[in-house]
C-alpha cells in the first residue's frame, strides 16, 4: 500500500542535480522562428538564464556559426552569465561536438535540461542523443521554438515519446525554488518573476504594493 511522506518526487529538479544547456538563441535562428513570438521567446530565455545563474545551476552556452552566419547569443543570456563564453559549433547536433561531451562529463550530472532554437533540429538532436546514452532529459518548451507550430509540436512529441520531460520557463524557476520558506532565494525568485514572470509577476508586484503581502506569509 502506498504511503504519503513529505518528500519531493524524484523527477523534480533541484539546482544542483542537473546541467542546463542553452542552444543557439541567436539572431538569425530567431528570424525564422514562428512557433513563438520573438518578444516572448527572449523573455522566456531571460527567465531561464536568470534562474540558472541565480541558483548556481551548472550551465553550458552554445552557438552555431556565430561569427559567419547566425550572430551573437541573445544579450539577455550573455548578461546573466557575464564572462562565460559560448561554445561555437559547426554541428547541428550539439551533442556531437566533443567539447560539449567533455564539459558535460566534467560537470558530472546525469540530468540534462535543454532549451534553444530550433526545436526540431538543435534540441531534438542532443535530447535523443543524451537519452540514448542514459541521461535524463528535460526540455523547456517555451524557451525553444521552430519555423512553424507544426515543427515545434512534432519535435516535442518525438522527444516526449523517447522519454524526455517537457516543462516551461516559469515552471523551471518555481521548481528550483519549490518552497517559499527558502528565504535565501526568495528575493531572487520573486525578483525574476516580477520582471519576466508575465501576469504572475504583475500579481506579485500588486500584492506587495497594495497589501505588503509576500509568498509564504
Amino acid at each position: 500500500m502506498a504511503k504519503a511522506t513529505p518528500v519531493p518526487g524524484k523527477t523534480l529538479l533541484s539546482p544542483g542535480d542537473h546541467t542546463l544547456i542553452l542552444i543557439d538563441h541567436q539572431s538569425q535562428m530567431a528570424f525564422a522562428t514562428k512557433s513563438i513570438d520573438p518578444v516572448l521567446l527572449r523573455n522566456n530565455a531571460a527567465l531561464v538564464a536568470k534562474s540558472a545563474a541565480g541558483f548556481g545551476v551548472s550551465t553550458i552556452l552554445t552557438t552555431v556559426a556565430e561569427k559567419s552566419f547566425s550572430g551573437p547569443i541573445f544579450h539577455e543570456i550573455s548578461e546573466a552569465f557575464p564572462g562565460v563564453a559560448a561554445i561555437d559549433r559547426t554541428s547541428m547536433n550539439t551533442w556531437e561536438d566533443p567539447r560539449i561531451a567533455e564539459r558535460v562529463n566534467a560537470i558530472g550530472k546525469s540530468r540534462i535540461v535543454l532549451a534553444g532554437l530550433w526545436t526540431s533540429v538543435c534540441i531534438v538532436g542532443p535530447a535523443l542523443s543524451a537519452l540514448d546514452q542514459g541521461f535524463e532529459v528535460y526540455v523547456i518548451a517555451d524557451a525553444s521554438g521552430d519555423v512553424s507550430d507544426e515543427a515545434h509540436e512534432r519535435a516535442m512529441q518525438r522527444m516526449v515519446q523517447a522519454g524526455a520531460r517537457p516543462m516551461t520557463s516559469l515552471q523551471y524557476l518555481l521548481e528550483l525554488q519549490r518552497d517559499w520558506a527558502r528565504t535565501d532565494t526568495y528575493e531572487l525568485t520573486t525578483g525574476i518573476a516580477k520582471v519576466n514572470g508575465g501576469g504572475y509577476g504583475l500579481g506579485v508586484i500588486y500584492a506587495k504594493a497594495m497589501f505588503g503581502a509576500a509568498e509564504g506569509h
